[in-house]
């Protein structure tokens, strides 16, 4: 990997234009692009608005940071909310499947101060970028690896969250790049510890209904809870899987004892909202 981030950072380069793009409130919003690259037929860019910094590939939105607002009202948001599921110091361990620029990776150092986040990549380049751009440092354990090689040979201790965020993008739309099937599930279940959860996006309802959960008898029988989170102006579901009984008011109780993220404070940027999920 050293040498091909070596080559590739000799010939990128900084350039600052300027782009219009609608968000999802549809507002017209003005970004620079700070740098950008082409390599294997991909377009990579890292665009800046205000104090906030943007991952794109191909024209999909992979990332975003602003140090001064770190919550981004978007997916990454909803990727980190289970983790309140569980009181303060509880989730230890967390696996991060799709790194990209490592939004949800450093909402969980904000928000939940694991012990230990390890993260795996399948693309070279989104781990610079999220080195480079998003600022993610040695206190993070990184692997450029393809993710069902990596979890099937993975022999060490389990996580009390794994996090699936694997996309890739194919005409400017994401892309799941590992089907949520029974054999997938059942190997993150695998590696989960007792009374852990198993977080997982979804880019549209359509996808969210061929997840192994809602076919598989195997599968629904290891989840004792299960809760799905979105937002109002994405169509993105956020799954959480958990391995023990737990009702959504135990995380809108340990939300509102955090003064960034009680949802209750006109002030606050969280936005979301939980439904409880039912096999069949």
């Amino acid at each position: 990997m050293g040498n091909d981030i070596s080559a590739f950072v000799s010939k990128a380069s900084m350039i600052f234009e300027t782009v219009i793009i609608a968000d999802s409130s549809e507002r017209q919003v003005y970004m620079a692009i700070l740098w950008k690259k082409e390599q294997a037929g991909a377009l990579y860019e890292v665009r800046t608005a205000g104090n906030s910094r943007r991952l794109y590939t191909d024209g999909v939105f992979h990332s975003q940071y602003n140090p001064k607002t770190p919550l981004t009202r978007s997916v990454w948001d909803l990727l980190m909310l289970p983790a309140f599921f569980y009181s303060p110091g509880t989730v230890k361990r967390v696996l991060v499947l799709g790194v990209g620029g490592g939004a949800v990776i450093r909402l969980l150092q904000q928000f939940v101060a694991p012990q230990a986040i390890t993260g795996v990549e399948l693309n070279p380049v989104h781990l610079y970028v999220a080195k480079r751009f998003f600022k993610l440092g040695r206190d993070v354990s990184l692997h450029q690896a393809d993710a069902i090689e990596w979890m099937q040979k993975y022999k060490g201790p389990g996580f009390d969250m794994i996090i699936d965020d694997l996309y890739g993008e194919q005409d400017g739309e994401p892309v799941r790049a590992v089907d949520f099937s029974h054999k997938w599930m059942a190997l993150l279940l695998k590696h989960l510890n007792t009374n852990g959860v198993l977080v997982a996006n979804f880019v549209s309802n359509k996808e969210f209904k061929q997840c192994a959960y809602f076919s598989y008898t195997t599968i629904q029988k290891r989840i004792l809870s299960a809760f799905r989170l979105s937002q109002p102006t994405q169509e993105n579901i956020v799954a959480a899987f958990l391995k023990k009984n737990v009702e959504a008011k135990i995380l809108r109780h340990n939300l509102a004892a955090i003064p960034g993220l009680n949802p209750n404070l006109k002030s606050s940027r969280l936005r979301y909202h939980l439904r409880t999920i039912k096999p069949g």
